[in-house]
């Protein structure tokens, strides 16, 4: 029987190679994002609004049976605590921490009434360590962290196992961003930028989206079946020093 994947933020970076991965193996792939994506089926769904994830959801859950969700939808804000403003820590944490917790809530009682199930939260190498300028996004990522163990415990029970899938510093579209921003801020070079973040890695390079993809096909595998509650790191070895 064809399995299937309900994923949010599927349409670029690591959603994108996650949900060309799961294709790739056979599965049937929900993709709930406000854009477009180019693998699965697309579902335009704004993660924030709790009403319309659960709607969204319930309407799958009635067709296929839900196998595992993926977490992935989330943004990065660049700021310390003084310069993060009250409405962007409450929009990034609606984004980030608030849609994770309506899919989950959302996909629950399939899963339950299944006997099983995979949830995956994309987290970020930032819910284990610390980076400067990176307050309100380094808290939502702890948060999801806290998410997959509370659900891993509670669910036990169900057969239903959730882990955190926490990359490092990763060649994305966000990525990309993030650097383009610092250089027209700092009037630095990209080039010797984006040559400065692989120097920090352990590995001497950027990891790539399909890195992350081949992870998260792991641990929603029957090959991962004795893995929940953990936080899996992805990132070069960066947060091994």
């Amino acid at each position: 029987m064809q399995k299937t994947l309900v994923l949010t933020g599927g349409s670029s970076g690591i959603g994108l190679a996650i949900a060309a991965k799961f294709e790739a193996n056979g599965f049937n792939v929900f993709n709930l994002d406000i854009q477009p994506g180019i693998h699965g089926q697309f579902v335009e769904c704004d993660v924030t609004n709790h009403t319309t994830v659960c709607n969204v959801i319930s309407d799958i859950a009635s067709k296929h049976s839900i196998n595992v969700l993926i977490c992935n939808a989330g943004k990065h804000v660049s700021a310390n605590i003084e310069a993060t403003s009250e409405a962007e820590l409450l929009a990034l944490f609606n984004l980030n921490v608030k849609g994770a917790f309506s899919a989950t809530q959302a996909v629950l009682p399939s899963m339950k009434s299944n006997g099983n199930g995979v949830i995956l939260y994309i987290a970020s190498e930032q819910a284990l360590v610390a980076k400067t300028n990176s307050f309100a996004y380094s808290l939502s990522k702890h948060a999801l962290a806290s998410m997959a163990k509370t659900t891993a415990l509670d669910y036990a029970k169900f057969n239903i196992r959730a882990n955190a899938l926490c990359p490092g510093t990763i060649e994305t579209p966000l990525y990309h961003n993030a650097i383009d921003r610092y250089c027209e801020q700092s009037g630095a070079d990209k080039t010797e930028v984006h040559a400065q973040e692989a120097a920090m890695q352990p590995l001497g390079r950027i990891g790539q989206p399909e890195e992350v993809a081949a992870m998260a096909y792991f641990l929603a595998s029957d090959d991962a079946s004795f893995v929940t509650g953990s936080l899996q790191v992805i990132d070069g070895g960066y947060t091994a020093g």
